[in-house]
């Protein structure tokens, strides 16, 4: 047994020892002339690929991105900050700034007015109760009692020839008139003729009804005309005024003619209605001048006949028409009673006295569609003041101003009205005013 193990001891230490020695130094020996120098030029290899390669790579392309940066993204970047500056400033803010002018605009051209129009609609209607229910309690508390009130004509159609001849003169007359009189029948029924239709009878029927003041307005091709909706030819009216001296032998009719407003004369009109009304024309007055016919008896049938044109000569005087001189009144534009009726009277009281008056003057008891409010059919407008008629005359008694009422026109003339002229004028005549 100790051979053996001494074999192997004497084995391991010269062959094995010596192997494993060899092997030891010979992994060193590789590791110190391959290995290491590899790994040592593998790391100066990288080094240099670091250095020479990865590091230039690596700055070319930070400096690339830098000049991208710098020469593209940049000036793209502040190209598209510049140009969104420019839409803002020359698209946007205009286009901001228009629509809030637009919107403004609107705001007052269309919604500020019609707000104010709804406004109106529902205000006006409550200015109409108010003053309605002022010219009620007038009426209420005062009555509608004047000189003559009483009287009820027996022919209203010759109501000149049962007034005392010998004590009537011009000045004396309180002559029933009629607003737009030649407009029955004018514009398209139910259309446009609510809107312009200031009496339904013609003119004949006015005067047999007592009327003795037509309000006559033409157009240049001799059309009866109310603003723009026009009738029969102005023929029909000289016609129906002649048709009516020629029934009757006491009276005298005021024919005022004029050219509406917004329209041109009819040529040569004036030697027109000189030929149609010459023989019933009474020149006399004209030629005198006309304090001494208001003192004078009147000498009927006849017709004065004024005419008004808005661009042509007016007649001259000592002429057989006469001209708007004789004839003024104070119109005002407005649909609303009580503002129409104090205005009536405020203007009433402000002129001359009959005996020193060298003009006929004339209150309108009518009142005018307006165009801001739905209601603007003559009709109903206009009936807004016809019933307070008769407290007109009675507010002029009580006021002081009744010996200066001349002529009174209305639309719609009815028998209560003429009654309430001719009345008057009988009282005059009386001497109970």
């Amino acid at each position: 047994m100790d051979f053996f193990k001494n074999l192997a001891d004497s084995f391991v230490k010269e062959v094995v020892d010596p192997t494993v020695s060899f092997a030891e130094d010979s992994a060193r020996t590789v590791a110190r002339e391959v290995v290491d120098p590899t790994v040592s030029f593998a790391e100066d290899s990288a080094r240099t690929v670091v250095r020479e390669v990865v590091d230039p790579t690596v700055a070319f392309v930070e400096d690339s991105a830098r000049t991208v940066a710098r020469e593209v993204i940049d000036p793209t970047v502040s190209f598209a900050e510049d140009s969104a500056k420019t839409v803002v400033r020359e698209v946007v803010d205009p286009t901001v700034a228009f629509v809030e002018d637009s919107a403004r605009t609107v705001v007052r051209e269309v919604i500020d007015p019609a707000v104010a129009f709804i406004e109106t609609q529902f205000q006006r209607p409550r200015d109409v109760i108010e003053q309605e229910k002022i010219l009620d309690n007038l009426l209420a508390s005062n009555g509608s009692r004047f000189p003559g009130d009483d009287y009820h004509s027996p022919d209203r159609k010759n109501w000149m020839a049962h007034l005392s001849v010998e004590k009537l003169t011009l000045n004396k007359i309180v002559w029933p008139g009629t607003h737009d009189s030649a407009t029955n029948g004018i514009g398209i029924d139910v259309v446009t003729r609510p809107l312009g239709e200031c009496q339904t009878l013609s003119i004949y029927e006015q005067l047999v009804r007592g009327t003795r003041l037509l309000d006559v307005r033409v157009q240049e091709d001799r059309h009866i005309c109310h603003g723009i909706l026009a009738s029969y030819k102005v023929d029909f009216v000289i016609d129906d005024v002649i048709r009516f001296l020629s029934e009757t032998h006491s009276e005298i009719i005021i024919l005022e003619i004029r050219t509406e407003y917004g329209h041109r004369d009819p040529p040569e009109f004036e030697s027109y209605l000189t030929n149609k009304l010459s023989f019933k024309l009474h020149y006399f007055f004209n030629l005198v001048g006309f304090i001494a016919p208001m003192l004078l008896h009147v000498a009927p049938p006849l017709v004065i006949c004024i005419w008004k044109p808005r661009e042509s000569p007016r007649p001259s005087r000592g002429g057989l028409l006469w001209n708007y001189d004789y004839l003024k009144d104070n119109w005002i534009d407005t649909d609303l009673p009580w503002t129409k009726f104090q205005s009536n009277m405020n203007h009433l009281k402000d002129q001359p006295s009959l005996s020193s008056r060298r003009f006929f003057y004339r209150v309108e008891n009518t009142l005018t569609p307006q165009a801001d409010n739905v209601v603007v059919w003559v009709r109903p407008v206009t009936d807004r003041i016809r019933r307070y008629a008769r407290l007109f005359i009675s507010r002029c008694k009580a006021e002081g101003c009744i010996d200066k009422l001349q002529i009174f026109s209305t639309d719609f003339i009815d028998e209560d009205f003429v009654d309430a002229c001719v009345g008057l004028t009988y009282a005059r005549i009386n001497g109970r005013i």
